[in-house]
């Protein structure tokens, strides 16, 4: 046998050299020994007498479908510049509880939830000193701190109150309810929980329809354990 070869020929076909073999193959491919058959759809187009044997095939006849990221991705982590390394470690671990799995030094510390290697990245290398962005500019618009029940969304509400931060805003978005505020840096964040997927606003049709109503903030926090205080700080490794 032959070794196939192939040709471009115009847009959406090729030209493809094989053994003689007269028969119309699956894929709209049609071979006729000492023809060149344009075949589309089904059906030839034309065909002219050659010395060599060869088909044409439609190639790419259907259209390559939108890629889908694997659905176990997930956004891993976020890595922020700081102006202050302490103050920083202050707010994500001494107020929100993170824990410090690792430290390098003055210049940059890695916290995270569970004992994953880390959910926030802090350092200092390009930003020591340094001052927020202004409004106007682009960049982050907030990092999103997801907690797994309503109850511990309220604990850490009230440690933020404790702290005497305030808040940016809080907000029933439907699918999750959330409260807004600023690390040290002016960093927006955004702690939240969500409410089960069979609660989500939906359309008719089927897709999300979130929206922003008020958060009823006494609720939330009335739902926090008892005794939640604030730790002294994070501890270094």
């Amino acid at each position: 046998m032959e070794a196939a070869m192939s040709i471009d020929f115009t847009a959406g076909w090729s030209l493809v050299e094989t053994e003689p073999r007269p028969y119309l193959r699956p894929g709209n491919s049609l071979l006729l020994t000492g023809h060149v058959a344009i075949v589309k759809h089904g059906f030839v187009q034309s065909h002219r007498g050659t010395k060599r044997r060869m088909a044409l095939s439609r190639t790419n006849q259907t259209r390559d479908a939108p890629f889908t990221v694997d659905p176990q991705v997930r956004i891993g982590h976020v890595h922020l510049k700081v102006a202050d390394l302490e103050r920083a470690l202050k707010f994500y671990s001494g107020v929100l509880g993170l824990g410090v799995t690792q430290r390098l030094g003055d210049g940059a510390a890695f916290l995270s939830a569970g004992g994953y290697h880390h959910h926030i990245g802090l350092n200092t290398w390009e930003s020591h000193g340094g001052s927020s962005p202004p409004i106007g500019t682009t960049g982050l618009y907030h990092t999103a701190i997801l907690y797994p029940s309503r109850a511990a969304l309220a604990d850490a509400f009230r440690r933020v109150l404790a702290a005497g931060i305030p808040l940016d805003g809080a907000a029933d978005h439907g699918v999750s309810e959330s409260i807004y505020l600023r690390d040290p840096d002016g960093n927006g964040v955004e702690l939240y929980w969500d409410k089960p997927q069979q609660q989500w606003p939906r359309t008719r049709g089927g897709a999300l329809a979130m929206f922003t109503h008020q958060l009823d903030l006494k609720d939330l926090v009335s739902e926090a354990s008892s005794g939640v205080r604030l730790s002294s700080g994070p501890r270094d490794l």
